[in-house]
């Protein structure tokens, strides 16, 4: 398979949807405590995705595959609390808001030009394990003028995730331990890295 890739924006408004089904379907074990509804956890986050912040795999002119990509102080989103509280209630739409604002937002310490960190790497269901997200990696690791290629925050226990950024020369640098790992369904959050083409 081998899907079209297009950084967000130049595909425009239609695909946001498509996109923000794609991220909430993706990411549904780690959403679930803002809602376990696909279509009203795309209703309340399609408005806060940064179009020229994401990158696309498109398989018959639809999103197949998505992943952030920022460098220096750039966020990927830019959520709003009336969009958020309007789509899952008052009180738990302003409580998602805030815990999307801690958990979402926010460049890595070491965050500086030239390093380009790639989140949100999600593949939709019905597109899984046809190398997708793989064609989307090569894709983003292939741009010109970073030295340093980061992702963070990868789940131990994603295994799958894990065999793909090794095999495309990631290793890991960090990690961070869960504080209650039984009730997590994880042990930690690991941060993988691995060098640009730039000298």
């Amino acid at each position: 398979m081998n899907p079209e890739i297009h950084r967000a924006d130049t595909l425009g408004e239609p695909h946001r949807r498509g996109i923000a089904e794609v991220l909430v379907r993706g990411f549904a074990e780690d959403f679930a405590y803002f809602s376990t509804d696909p279509e009203r956890l795309a209703d309340a986050f399609e408005h806060m995705i940064l179009l020229e912040r994401f990158y696309v795999a498109l398989v018959e002119e639809r999103p197949a595959a998505i992943a952030s990509f920022t460098e220096g102080a750039q966020e990927c989103f830019a959520p709003r609390c009336g969009p958020i509280r309007r789509h899952l209630g008052p009180i738990h739409g302003t409580i998602t808001y805030a815990v999307v604002r801690s958990q979402f937002l926010g460049a890595p310490p070491d965050a500086r030009p030239g390093l380009a960190e790639i989140g949100f790497v999600t593949t939709a269901p019905d597109h899984q394990g046809r190398g997708v997200a793989t064609a989307l990696m090569r894709h983003l690791l292939a741009l010109p003028g970073y030295d340093e290629f980061l992702l963070r925050d990868i789940k131990d226990t994603n295994a799958a995730a894990l065999a793909l950024y090794r095999k495309l020369g990631f290793e890991q640098s960090a990690s961070r331990p869960m504080r209650s790992p039984a009730r997590a369904g994880f042990s930690e959050y690991v941060s993988m890295r691995r060098p640009g083409t730039r000298a």
